[in-house]
């Protein structure tokens, strides 16, 4: 019996530290650049940063939306072929970005965002329908919480440190991270397939055809509109603060160096991992979806407080940003994998979460283009702090509303039996008894 335990520890442990280690290094080919200003460039009455930041996004947009009917169809044979090679695509047009001339250059970088956008679900489709998905998907989702921001000390220091252009410095960070990426893909494609025990739970994860996705959304329409709205707004939100971390440090005349990029997020994923691992003591599928709603409750509102705290000069910079950001990623988090993998189960809904996860996913960087076209042309005075700081509580107040509705909307799906009234009569007084 131990020594089936430890087997199964093992396995979570090697998945997790597979599925970490791929993601992580996939941000060495997407987010370099936005440590660089591009300091004195426009094209087209824009900024230049805002164009490339908008390129890649847009890249990543179509591929999301490529991904609803590619990743739901995707067969588990031709996982690691398709993953190593979206990689080399990636670090091919980072090398075209930096050797075409700017304006020129900005279709590499949509060219760089359409392969990258596939990474997630074929990471995921590894780990889902298992009976340590949870925490195995926590370690993935903490891995772009840290890896964001040491993937921009790499392309700092690698600036600092080597005679490296702007133009250059992505796709030299890109190098660094070939090999390990290829090391923790081979490692991913190593784990075992999830165990008669682990589809009992989980529900059989299966490809999702056309007519199923179409009955899926109409099942769950109202949830799932509310759902991509509130994606939308944390998005937004994640990638302004993302794109524009070093824009947001100078305007808060913050004396830092490339150490803070990585210093504020990786208290951000402890935390993240901490709060969120307890739910896989829960193993009642409808009752732990209800406590994700209840989280992300609580996580938007610290968003909004701590916002308002800084303001008023309650909070230091550093403590803002960490607060703020961990309000936002303990919100955003569950939607890349495991409040979808919840749901699956909660409703004993034949498919996969990688549909779900892309149907929102492609919205949301929609999203993100909008608001730096707005911006740009609607607020440019307005700095990008202050910019940011009115992003808080705007989305503050939207993802809220939205969730409530979410929320409500699910409970009147939930089957009249026993296991859906632990959904519906939530008690949070009782959570500390979950086994």
């Amino acid at each position: 019996m131990a020594q089936s335990i430890n087997k199964k520890t093992l396995v979570t442990l090697k998945a997790a530290l597979a599925a970490f280690g791929v993601y992580f290094c996939m941000y060495g080919f997407r987010k370099p650049f936005t440590v660089a200003s591009f300091e004195g460039l426009s094209y087209f009455g824009v900024d230049y940063k805002i164009l490339i930041i908008i390129a890649q996004a847009v890249g990543y947009f179509i591929s999301k939306f490529i991904g609803i009917k590619f990743i739901s169809e995707l067969k588990p044979e031709k996982r690691i072929v398709y993953l190593l090679a979206f990689i080399g695509w990636a670090e091919l047009a980072l090398l075209g970005f930096a050797a075409v001339p700017a304006p020129y250059n900005i279709v590499f970088m949509f060219l760089n965002g359409i392969p990258l956008g596939m990474i997630w679900g074929i990471v995921f489709s590894y780990i889902e329908g298992r009976k340590t998905t949870e925490i195995i998907g926590l370690f993935l989702c903490t891995s772009f919480v840290v890896s964001s921001g040491f993937t921009k000390s790499v392309g700092k220091s690698i600036m600092d440190t080597f005679p490296v252009s702007e133009f250059w410095m992505p796709f030299c960070t890109g190098l660094v991270f070939v090999i390990p990426l290829i090391i923790f893909a081979l490692l991913l494609e190593r784990i075992p397939k999830p165990t008669e025990e682990d589809i009992l739970l989980k529900n059989k994860r299966q490809p999702l055809l056309h007519a199923e996705r179409k009955e899926l959304i109409r099942q769950f329409f109202i949830p799932i509109v509310c759902i991509i709205f509130l994606y939308i707004c944390l998005t937004v939100l994640r990638d302004f603060r993302d794109n524009f971390n070093r824009e947001i440090w100078d305007g808060m005349h913050f004396s830092f160096d490339s150490s803070i990029f990585t210093l504020t997020e990786i208290p951000i994923a402890i935390m993240v991992l901490l709060i969120l691992s307890f739910m896989v003591k829960v193993k009642n599928n409808k009752k732990a979806f209800a406590y994700y709603h209840y989280i992300l409750f609580a996580g938007i509102l610290t968003v909004g407080l701590s916002t308002y705290l800084f303001q008023n000069a309650s909070l230091s910079p550093f403590l803002w940003m960490v607060i703020s950001g961990f309000g936002m990623y303990i919100c955003y988090i569950p939607f890349n994998g495991i409040y979808f993998d919840r749901m699956i189960a909660a409703f004993d809904i034949k498919g996969n979460v990688g549909f779900l996860i892309y149907t929102v996913d492609s919205f949301g960087y929609l999203g993100s283009v909008l608001i730096l076209l707005y911006k740009n042309f609607g607020s440019a005075q307005t700095s990008w702090l202050n910019f940011y700081i009115h992003l808080n509580y705007i989305i503050t107040a939207a993802v809220f509303i939205l969730s409530v509705i979410a929320f409500l909307a699910f409970r009147k799906k939930a089957k009249p039996n026993s296991n859906s009234n632990q959904f519906i009569n939530f008690d949070p007084s009782k959570f500390y008894k979950l086994k």
